[in-house]
């Protein structure tokens, strides 16, 4: 693009389109809250920067010339743009309808979503959110979610994906069952793949046979319900287990016992899409940590 040539004023031309549609200099200058002389210079600056003619005068009627005529369109598709940009950098979304699915573990599908969920429900009111709560990794490439919370990097060249934070677990468990002996001596709430977790507690010097742990469940929430109730010790995020009442930490004062990412992952022409990259922001924004 020849950046150098386009040096006319965008007023000016907005001046030409609104009087080319009203017909008038005073219906444009009411329709553009300005005054008619103003309004007048404007259009006339810009026939005298073009060099041409854009209207004929019949008495308080505005006439495009043949020049003129071939002109407005271009500038007309001007004003569409200059809207465009104007509602997007305001956020005016009213018009984003569709639906758009989100995919998320348990617990942040349950506990964060949903206050992000309603400013984009105030936001676009036409939109319609679907969210898929599970554990489990769904396909983005064959298009089962439109956008993941997920905590690994997708490695896929077609997804995009956007780091939001760092989170932190620790052990939880009620007082009452803390204090009936030390840490290795206790139950555990073990998740299906039981060997990948002993083996982490192991590298924090927590050795635990099999049998240590009686339950075991891959739902989040299913896990936070067994260490509320007593039943055993529990991998919990912080932002869980801390302001939790009946829970407190097992090994007060220690490093997490993992720190994992929370990453947004969307395929890259969905992300084009102006709902989806509404509602990927808004995620973006909801879920970072606060300062």
């Amino acid at each position: 693009m020849d950046w150098k040539s386009l040096t006319f004023d965008w007023n000016r031309a907005r001046a030409v389109v609104a009087t080319a549609e009203h017909g008038s200099l005073s219906a444009a200058a009411r329709a553009l809250g300005m005054t008619q002389p103003t309004l007048g210079r404007q259009v006339t600056a810009l026939e005298e920067e073009l060099g041409v003619t854009l209207f004929t005068r019949a008495g308080k009627r505005m006439e495009l010339t043949e020049a003129g005529t071939r002109l407005i369109e271009h500038l007309r598709h001007m004003a569409e743009a200059a809207h465009a940009a104007a509602l997007a950098a305001t956020g005016q979304s009213r018009d984003i309808a569709g639906t758009v699915t989100i995919t998320a573990s348990h617990l942040y599908a349950t506990e964060l979503l949903p206050p992000i969920l309603a400013r984009i429900r105030a936001e676009a009111p036409a939109l319609q959110i679907q969210i898929v709560v599970t554990n489990a990794l769904r396909d983005l490439m064959r298009r089962e979610a439109d956008i993941a919370v997920r905590h690994a990097r997708p490695d896929q060249p077609e997804l995009t994906a956007k780091l939001i934070r760092e989170d932190e677990a620790a052990l939880y468990a009620t007082p009452a069952l803390l204090a009936k002996g030390p840490l290795e001596s206790l139950p555990f709430i073990g998740y299906d793949h039981a060997d990948t977790y002993r083996g982490m507690l192991a590298e924090r010097r927590i050795d635990l046979p099999p049998e240590a742990f009686p339950f075991l469940s891959e739902d989040s929430h299913m896990q936070l319900a067994l260490a509320r109730a007593g039943l055993g010790v529990a991998a919990l995020p912080v932002w869980v287990g801390d302001p939790d009442r009946a829970l407190a930490r097992a090994q007060p004062g220690a490093p997490p016992l993992v720190t994992f990412p929370v990453w947004l992952a969307a395929h890259r022409d969905l992300h084009l899409s102006r709902r989806v990259r509404l509602v990927f922001d808004a995620l973006a924004k909801g879920l970072a940590p606060r300062a």
